[in-house]
């Protein structure tokens, strides 16, 4: 099996394939603007809505610079700013995910067009070419997805029984 193959699948799963972990898309279907931006009281983790915000910013800025966009590529601070969100209202909740898909679907639909020089050329600003810097965003999805359902389940929002 080639590289192209296994990280396209990989990317999927983080989306809308059922694997080893619940796809992003399917965790966050019933998620309520008030799940969204609900935190622990203790205050140490981020919210739902702050980690798409998170996952969001390192994709769309990935996509620009692929695309050799960088002078419209998001920028921030620190990687704390990465978790900001836009006023909360529940337009701006659909909006954040609606850009998220919509990201990961244009990077995945660039990967399955890629030949070997598209996965394998230097990327501006990165250090990695296309398949390197997609599998380790497809590393990151999977652990944010984890603390996304984390979060849903001790709100309680998590169903008790899915087909995951």
């Amino acid at each position: 099996m080639e590289v192209k193959t296994l990280l396209l699948q990989q990317w999927a799963s983080c989306l809308d394939e059922e694997d080893w972990f619940p796809p992003l898309e399917k965790v966050l279907e019933d998620i309520t603007l008030e799940q969204a931006i609900w935190k622990p009281a203790d205050g140490s983790m981020n919210s739902i809505w702050e980690l798409v915000c998170h996952l969001l910013f390192f994709e769309k800025r990935f996509l620009m610079r692929f695309l050799g966009e960088t002078e419209n590529e998001p920028d921030a601070e620190n990687n704390e700013s990465t978790f900001q969100l836009p006023n909360e209202t529940l337009e701006n909740w659909k909006e954040t995910k609606k850009e998220y898909f919509y990201v990961h679907r244009e990077l995945g639909k660039i990967l399955a067009k890629s030949d070997h020089d598209d996965m394998y050329r230097q990327i501006p600003k990165e250090d990695y070419p296309l398949v390197l810097e997609l599998k380790s965003l497809a590393m990151h999805d999977a652990y944010h997805i984890g603390q996304i359902v984390f979060l849903s389940k001790m709100q309680g929002a998590w169903p008790e029984k899915r087909s995951f």
